[in-house]
């Protein structure tokens, strides 16, 4: 536990030194930059050394190296393509059943994906990689590693929907789909959240959501069909986190009060305070091109974290719902560091901020005090360089 909080705060410091809202001049390197590529290089590093040499540690670690002896030997596996071809050709090159490097190189792309993703796309990196850190996205990608390599893809791939490059999305889930095919449903749940919802519509979307209520047989038999490994197994026992519901509720009652406060700035620009009482005009007031109602990015990760509130409210009876969420609920990293960066007020965006610092304090703390339980598995820590690898199922058969 030790280990982890002085490399989430070490990281989080060097995280803290870089500014991803420079622009970069033709022919022109400033001092900050090469800060930058410094603290980011050094933060990569550190994520990728300490992901890499674990040995045993994740709630599927050992699931997974009996998985790569299965491909090894050409026997069934209920895994996806890309993960398959990696495994063939990682033991193929390496000469032996190399589990450790292809562990490494989840690794270095799940990693690497996740800080591209904040820092190209954040307003903030350093509070988007905070974060990161604290809402446990690293550590959990010591577990169920297709699963969050395909999680850091969705996070990517948010730019290219925001872009409307549906293209280079689509793609990108296909590459990323496969190593999870669970990723396949970003792609019309993050075009739904790109749509700008009228309000009839979103009566009409309240009112399907009322269809998960009495239609769960018809639902479940749905995801038996798409995951047929699913039928007779404890995988289809359902189950929602209040944790995650609070967490949405959190996130979309901040978004509501930051509009409501560029809505008050907005109404005193045109002499108009909310109740009808005149007051002067303040040129300070964002343009109207620039408010935050007509940012395309606003509304794309208000429905994201709407959608994951309705997934955990009202779906709770689907398989593994939480896996659906959090293809939801990741834009949060960026949700947030954008929606503070748009309040004006200093004295009050300093108290958001301190807010957000604290609760995701709170759930590290909370996460880190369930590290050593089933189903996470991530403490204690195991390198190779010190442990051997225990026997697994087919060592034992």
């Amino acid at each position: 536990m030790i280990l982890y909080i002085t490399v989430a705060a070490f990281t989080a410091l060097l995280a803290g030194m870089v500014d991803n809202r420079l622009q970069r001049q033709t022919h022109t390197i400033t001092r900050q930059h090469l800060m930058n590529g410094i603290c980011l290089c050094a933060v990569f590093t550190i994520l990728f050394a300490l992901s890499a040499c674990r040995l045993n540690v994740g709630n599927d670690y050992a699931k997974y190296v009996e998985f790569m002896h299965l491909v090894n030997c050409d026997a069934y596996v209920p895994t996806e393509i890309g993960f398959n071809l990696l495994v063939k050709l990682v033991y193929g090159l390496s000469g032996f059943e190399n589990f450790l490097l292809v562990f490494a190189f989840y690794s270095f792309v799940t990693v690497l994906l996740f800080l591209l993703a904040m820092y190209e796309q954040s307003d903030e990196f350093r509070l988007s990689f905070f974060l990161f850190m604290t809402l446990g996205y690293y550590f959990q990608t010591f577990s169920t590693v297709r699963y969050y390599l395909a999680l850091a893809a969705a996070l990517y791939s948010m730019k290219f929907v925001l872009r409307r490059q549906w293209g280079r999305f689509v793609v990108l889930v296909l590459l990323g789909a496969a190593f999870h095919k669970s990723l396949l449903v970003v792609i019309p749940l993050y075009f739904l959240a790109s749509l700008r919802w009228k309000k009839w519509q979103l009566a009409v979307a309240a009112l399907f959501c009322t269809t998960f209520l009495f239609l769960q047989d018809f639902y479940l038999k749905v995801v038996v069909f798409l995951y047929p490994t699913y039928e007779d197994t404890e995988y289809l026992e359902g189950g929602t986190s209040y944790i995650n519901i609070l967490r949405c509720a959190a996130v979309l009652g901040f978004a509501g009060i930051v509009y409501l406060m560029e809505w008050r700035e907005q109404a005193g620009k045109a002499g108009v305070e909310a109740d009808g009482t005149a007051v002067k005009s303040d040129d300070s007031v964002i343009k109207e091109e620039e408010r935050l109602k007509k940012d395309p990015r606003f509304w794309f990760y208000l429905y994201l974290n709407l959608g994951a509130l309705v997934l955990y409210v009202f779906c709770s009876f689907l398989p593994i719902i939480s896996r659906i969420g959090y293809y939801l609920t990741v834009s949060q990293i960026l949700f947030l560091p954008m929606l503070l960066a748009r309040v004006k007020d200093e004295k009050w965006r300093r108290l958001f901020r301190a807010g957000i610092l604290l609760a995701a304090v709170f759930y590290f703390a909370m996460y880190l005090s369930r590290a050593a339980n089933d189903g996470v598995l991530v403490l204690p820590y195991r390198t190779f360089m010190f442990n051997d690898m225990v026997n697994i199922l087919s060592d034992v058969n």
